[in-house]
């Protein structure tokens, strides 16, 4: 907890315009979003020529998206940064607004690190930027009682924007506006540590907070062993400051059963820190835990910034050579091969893990299991900790790249560039071309939507062909940096693919049809004719699920009558192992 010695120093040494509602209050209170536009404002005036406020964007509510920019030599635009070949550390708080550690923690920090408080030149050789909520919706969504498994403070935002999207669900499909504007400014400032800073749900422990970073297990080599070091060397002085932190998330493998232990994870490029990993940067997810005091939050949220900033200040160099690198070689084209997703292996240790005595039994409520923490009484809990991954869906990539149809390429085109992904269009048709389709073998749509969306999920496989292509079509080369995301984005098996998250979900409908009473006939004449087609229908037939299902009988029918759409279930993307001819200009990858 915040020392109330602590407290006084700060409070008494900070410029009334500076100080925070959430300081004023002694951590119990954050303050509503007027007092981030009011900061905005603020800070360049106290700290002229160190400070810029930046506008982002404008929330579908109307509200500005805000950005503080620190240097104490005046670095303060990202083509600055890039000039001076300057580390940038970029963090954020309130991408879930009743999770608002960040945002206090931040301005906080910010203010000590300029006046010297704080690690005293080391904003001359890294640049900070600071978005304090990216949820501004949602953050004025407040109330007392949004999350009453979080220990402070008194009143929150909401966890969602106002168009009720997750945006740490929307990094990959980019359609909230929000994240649109916060993705350019992303790319255009380019940071080597992007930090998204939480306060996560769950058990009762004493651990306080856990990080993730990745690259870590994930990811080229030279980057892995770097995260590991920026892990490990962040964990020690979070150790020596009395923080108790975990490397991985801290949810139970099985819920509310402690002794089913944890796993390590690498989700897919929806969520924050794993979608700027695929970009050959670090991605870090802060989750302080959220049963303890606010001020406790804040303070660990405060540490671990403060820790990353001086990191990546010492080891900008080192960092930037290494990303560098990798750029080369995703640009040359050397990435053969993408992991779509991970699973955890078998393999497992026993971990001590800073619990409480807790029991487990029937509820005669739900009638299910629950549990009840006895936090009076800490317990050291010996645990199975699965932290070994291996591939669970890899993607082996075409030598050339993907190419959209004109039909598509106008929005992907703009999702490309949101992304930082080059691309370029057919100036000239080409009247043939060998490519490779998708057909699908399967494809099953989600029962409910999923933010927003109808997911859909196909198996299939990819298959040349020779294919005309039309101008204007889309082509994406995979010989580019951000080859990782352009997998993710087109394969269309992988989680977060632009195809299961729905977005070609109409070429997976039946349009045309044909009549019953046709095929009735068809049916009789193609079995009489055809001997090989009357052996696949006897033995179809001798599955009784098919026997019984009259519009499975007629289907194997109609996709055998030469009026059939031809096209349905073709993924509209296709696959080329060279460059064709007739690109136009290459879209530039930055925005």
């Amino acid at each position: 907890m915040l020392l109330p010695s602590l407290l006084a120093l700060t409070l008494h040494q900070a410029p009334s315009s500076l100080t925070t509602v959430s300081e004023q209050s002694g951590w119990t209170r954050t303050g509503r979003y007027p007092e981030v536009e009011s900061l905005c404002r603020a800070f360049p005036k106290a700290f002229p020529g160190k400070v810029r406020c930046d506008t982002i964007g404008t929330t579908p509510e109307g509200r500005p998206l805000l950005a503080l920019v620190a240097s104490a030599d005046g670095t303060l635009t990202p083509a600055a940064a890039a000039r001076k070949q300057r580390p940038v550390v970029f963090f954020q708080g309130g991408i879930h607004s009743g999770e608002i550690d960040g945002k206090d923690a931040g301005f906080w920090l910010l203010r000590d690190l300029l006046a010297g408080k704080e690690q005293p030149g080391v904003l001359k050789r890294v640049t900070a930027v600071f978005v304090p909520v990216f949820n501004v919706d949602g953050h004025e969504r407040f109330g007392p009682n949004h999350r009453p498994n979080q220990n402070g403070p008194e009143e929150m935002g909401w966890r969602a924007t106002a168009q009720n999207l997750n945006l740490n669900r929307d990094y990959a499909k980019a359609e909230a506006p929000e994240m649109v504007a916060l993705l350019k400014y992303l790319h255009a400032w380019d940071p080597l540590v992007y930090a998204d800073l939480h306060a996560t749900n769950g058990a009762k422990f004493e651990h306080d907070v856990s990080v993730g970073i990745e690259p870590q297990k994930s990811g080229p080599a030279a980057l892995r062993e770097l995260g590991v070091k920026l892990r490990e060397e962040l964990f020690t002085e979070l150790e020596s400051q009395q923080h108790l932190p975990v490397p991985f998330y801290p949810s139970f493998i099985e819920d509310d059963d402690p002794s089913s232990g944890f796993a390590y994870g690498v989700p897919p490029p929806r969520f924050s820190h794993a979608y700027w990993a695929t970009h050959r940067r670090f991605g870090v997810l802060v989750e302080t835990h959220s049963w303890k005091p606010y001020a406790e939050r804040v303070k660990a949220t405060r540490n671990i910034v403060a820790s990353l900033l001086r990191l990546v200040a010492r080891d900008g160099a080192a960092l930037r050579a290494a990303v560098k690198a990798a750029d080369a070689a995703d640009a040359a084209g050397t990435t053969r091969e993408v992991v779509l997703a991970w699973k955890n292996t078998e393999q497992k240790r026993t971990i001590d893990f800073r619990g409480y005595a807790y029991e487990r039994g029937a509820s005669d409520v739900s009638g299910q299991t629950w549990i009840r923490y006895d936090d009076t009484k800490p317990q050291v809990w010996k645990v199975p900790y699965f932290e070994e991954i291996q591939p669970a869906l890899t993607a082996s990539l075409p030598a050339g790249g993907y190419l959209v149809p004109p039909a598509h390429a106008a929005w992907v085109e703009a999702k490309l560039a949101t992304h930082g992904l080059r691309s370029q269009r057919l100036s000239k048709p080409v009247a043939s071309a060998a490519v490779e389709s998708f057909r699908a073998t399967e494809a099953k749509w989600s029962t409910q939507s999923v933010e927003n969306r109808q997911t859909l999920n196909v198996k299939g496989a990819w298959e040349p062909q020779s294919q005309a292509l039309p101008a204007g079509t889309l082509y994406v080369p995979v010989a580019q940096e951000g080859v990782e995301l352009v997998a993710h984005l087109f394969e269309p098996t992988g989680p977060d693919s632009l195809l299961s998250w729905g977005f070609f979900n109409a070429h997976f409908e039946q349009k045309e049809y044909v009549e019953d009473y046709v095929l009735e006939p068809f049916a009789r004449e193609l079995l009489a004719k055809d001997a090989s087609v009357k052996a696949e229908w006897e033995a179809k037939l001798k599955d009784p699920a098919f026997a019984k299902d009259a519009r499975a009988r007629l289907r194997f029918f109609y996709e055998r009558h030469p009026a059939r759409d031809v096209q349905l279930r073709v993924y509209p993307v296709l696959r080329i192992q060279a460059a064709p001819h007739g690109l136009a200009a290459m879209k530039p990858a930055k925005p």
